[in-house]
Order: structure tokens, then sequence, then C-alpha cells
């Protein structure tokens, strides 16, 4: 079998199995990485979002073969030392999740959103968030999740620059 290289959550891995096995079967299987959850196979209810070069993308319809030589980041990369990010500490903050199923396809999505937006207006959060599917939560808190996202970010990178600033 081929070996696949690829960088996954800012490290260098390999993986030796077939081109056209599913992302989202590697990461789950070969690294033990549960948080990308399985929905529909299809790339239609985004559960499954990762981010392939920095960009939100399907981790069910991206076969391995595709993602060689690229950057992969998942969910469980996102917090550091335990401490979670404005968008996660937000969908918790706003109650944005119940059964969590969607949860982090959306987290991923909102990061990728307040990434190159970060003061995005209610209608483009909800372009932006509009695909993923969810059957518990509502909508409605997930938008306010994203908007709670955007103001703790811009706090927590005002306080780094304040910090600096003060060195």
């Amino acid at each position: 079998m081929p070996v696949f290289k690829f960088t996954l959550n800012g490290a260098p891995v390999s993986v030796d199995t077939e081109g056209d096995r599913p992302l989202i079967d590697v990461l789950r299987e070969e690294f033990g990485l549960t948080g990308t959850k399985f929905g529909c196979g299809e790339g239609q209810c985004r559960a499954c979002t990762v981010m392939l070069d920095g960009r939100p993308s399907f981790s069910c319809v991206n076969t391995i073969r595709m993602v060689a030589g690229r950057s992969v980041v998942t969910i469980e990369s996102l917090s550091k030392d335990g401490k979670l990010t404005p968008v996660q500490q937000a969908f918790l903050d706003e109650a944005a999740i119940q059964c969590g199923y969607c949860t982090p396809g959306m987290i991923m999505a909102a990061t990728a959103l307040l990434d190159r937006d970060p003061n995005p207006t209610e209608a483009t959060i909800t372009t932006s968030m509009n695909m993923h599917i969810c059957r518990c939560t509502g909508y409605p808190r997930i938008v306010e999740a994203v908007k709670t996202a955007a103001r703790l970010k811009a706090m927590a990178e005002s306080r780094e620059v304040n910090h600096v600033a003060a060195e």
C-alpha cells in the first residue's frame, strides 16, 4: 500500500493505506481523533468539518490521497493547555450544544469564519453556518454563539496586545 504524508494538527504524519480511503476514517481509525463526526458521508451535513490548508473542508468526501502534502487541523487541536478557544467557550456559554454531534463541525466552521472576518454581521454568520445541520439546539443559539465568540476573541486579542505593550 502507498504511504501518504501530511501535516496533522501541526505535526508531520504518515499513513500506509489505500488512497481512496476517506480522510474521516483515517483520522478516527488510524490517529484516534474521534472528535470529527461522521454524518452523511456526502459532504451535506457538515458534521465532519476539519480545516484543510486553513479552510473548512469535509473529511468524509476528501480521500487521504487528496490531503497528501497538505495541512489538516481537527477539533482536538483547537484548545491549548486545557483552555478552550473563544469559539468553544461561546458555544458552551450560549447553550449552543445539546447532543453535541454537529458541534465539532460547527466550531471548526465558526473558527474559520472568525479567522477571515473577526466582526461578522448576523447575515454573514447565518450564511456561513447555514449548511451545518443541527436537529437539537436550534440555529438562533448557534448564531448567538458565533456573535459571542467574536466578542470573546476580540477581548482576548486586546488583552494580548495590552500584555505585550506592558512588557
